[in-house]
């Protein structure tokens, strides 16, 4: 199944202040489920997962996914 994962910026640890003029990057990825695609994800990036939430019959997921210095935002669904 692909999924399709938007990630977006949400801050930046050094300055801490909310990233508002950040764009949302689009990547697609084949997986069995949405845990697994977030978790391609976040492998593919070299990130750090921080919190996931999967909604109800697990079709979309959001995550907060931690790399270096920024924290991002990250919506999974089916593609």
């Amino acid at each position: 199944m692909q999924f399709t994962i938007e990630s977006r910026q949400l801050t930046n640890e050094y300055t801490h202040r909310a990233s508002f003029d950040a764009q949302t990057r689009q990547t697609m990825i084949e997986a069995g489920t949405v845990d697994d695609a977030i978790g391609e994800f976040v492998r593919q990036n070299g990130s750090e997962l921080v919190n996931l939430t999967t909604r109800a019959r697990g079709q979309e997921s959001i995550a907060t996914v931690k790399k270096d210095d920024c924290v991002f935002v990250v919506r999974v669904y089916s593609a």
